[in-house]
């Protein structure tokens, strides 16, 4: 292979799918393939999608005729490009893809991506290939190690998986058939996965998984580790200061679990946990196995661990029979959470999911006026929460540079973006900043005090 060829990938919908094209990176560096940001000088351009909503869908379609447009135009000029569509989307459509779309030449999930080498040069000698199988080996055992300055150049926070699938089973999701049953890495995996982030300059891990708090991978003892466990092992790395984990589901929030949010410092006060309704009809109906109120009693409980912890969640909104009476609990619910922020959605029916064959489907215009005022309360809570951030002090990693000449942005220990005038030496230190400005959605401020500590990122600032 060419060692000039250039690689594009853009990536649709969660974390995963970002850690995902990541290391689909990693898995083509060693072939002579270097990433690049500008899809107009790829050789390879991979869509790695997401299947949640019917919308995330048809983003794609539309995508990739922008992309075929591109592969025509290179081979006007004599030049290959080779178009992949990997994902959820991949997983759940096949072959279809390449009927609605011949211009792509290779298809391939989730669970099937370090395969990718190998896909690629079938589609050098002239072939289409289809790989949606899940395979019984763990793939993250057949992917290469990200060279240390390709870690640099993605900056200072980082995604690790450690849980892939999900076996709840919600009636709306397609997870479950697009991701496969759950899995979890080996703790020992995880340790040096991380280990070589913190070595190249990395300060914040955030574990990922889609449903990350049901981890029981193996542990060095050999015995399964919760995630709990594994935190705290995370924190003993040196050089990590901060941890986060998402995504959460309330069933799995185990003492253990919200015991390490009171004990360990570096587990960031600010949780992601979904609960997308607050009506418990609708809650069985789209079967999450929980009430609104053992919701209500996690969150008293972490509240009573770590009295600063801040929540977001999700909410879906018009879920097949969803009464104007369902809709008002969710909103009633909103307030009585304190929510910092959450992401909100029209129920999107997904062929193959229970939810799809329901009778009651709610008619999109009322799901949008729906949408429109859970959103609405939203904000409120998001503005609320931010205002109320206004003269405080809180210790801020510090990204990358700002829009404007000598603006840096960091993010707060809430996940806000916080912007601060401030030297790029410090890019990858954090430092104590006061918050003098809000805005809808970032936070201004000034440093306080000396940073705290200075494990300035490699080549940072330079």
């Amino acid at each position: 292979m060419n060692a000039s060829r250039k690689l594009f990938v853009k990536s649709f919908g969660c974390q995963m799918n970002v850690y995902d094209s990541r290391r689909m990176a990693d898995a083509m560096a060693p072939h002579g393939y270097a990433e690049t940001a500008d899809v107009e000088d790829a050789d390879i351009i991979i869509l790695n999608t997401c299947h949640i909503r019917e919308k995330a869908a048809e983003k794609v379609y539309s995508e990739l005729g922008r992309v075929r447009r591109l592969k025509e135009e290179a081979a006007a000029e004599g030049r290959r490009v080779i178009i992949a569509v990997a994902g959820c989307v991949a997983q759940a459509e096949g072959e279809e893809i390449l009927r609605r779309a011949p211009a792509v030449d290779l298809v391939f999930g989730p669970q099937s991506y370090h395969r990718l080498p190998d896909l690629v040069t079938r589609a050098e000698r002239g072939e289409k290939a289809v790989n949606t199988e899940f395979p019984v080996e763990d793939k993250f055992d057949r992917l290469a190690a990200p060279d240390p300055s390709a870690i640099r150049a993605r900056g200072v926070c980082a995604f690790v998986t450690v849980q892939e699938g999900c076996d709840k089973f919600c009636t709306f999701c397609v997870v479950p058939y697009t991701r496969g049953a759950e899995m979890s890495r080996p703790v020992e995996k995880i340790i040096t996965e991380v280990e070589r982030f913190a070595a190249a300059g990395v300060r914040e891990i955030t574990l990922i998984g889609q449903n990350v708090n049901a981890y029981h991978g193996e542990g060095p003892d050999g015995r399964p580790w919760s995630l709990a466990r594994l935190l705290e092992r995370v924190a003993d790395i040196g050089g990590i200061d901060r941890l986060r984990y998402t995504t959460s589901h309330p069933r799995d929030m185990d003492d253990d679990l919200i015991a390490a949010h009171r004990d360990l410092p570096k587990l960031m006060p600010q949780l992601h946990l979904p609960v997308q309704s607050g009506s418990d009809r609708i809650l069985a109906a789209m079967n999450r196995r929980h009430t609104r109120g053992d919701y209500l009693d996690v969150v008293a409980r972490l509240h009573a661990a770590r009295p600063d912890i801040a929540l977001t969640s999700d909410f879906i909104v018009g879920f097949p029979g969803e009464s104007d009476a369902d809709f008002a609990e969710t909103l009633r619910l909103i307030d009585e959470i304190g929510l910092s922020g959450a992401f909100s959605f029209k129920y999107s029916p997904r062929p193959g999911t229970p939810g799809a064959e329901m009778d009651d489907q709610v008619d999109e215009s009322i799901k949008t006026a729906r949408l429109h005022v859970l959103q609405a309360a939203i904000d409120r809570r998001q503005e609320a929460f931010n205002r109320a951030c206004r003269g405080r002090t809180f210790d801020v990693l510090f990204e990358k540079p700002g829009r404007y000449g000598g603006q840096l942005v960091g993010r707060s220990p809430y996940l806000q973006p916080v912007q601060v005038t401030a030297p790029a030496s410090i890019i990858g230190e954090i430092a104590a900043v006061t918050i003098t400005e809000v805005a809808s959605n970032s936070l201004f401020g000034a440093l306080a005090r000396p940073s705290m500590r200075a494990p300035a990122l490699l080549g940072a600032g330079a």
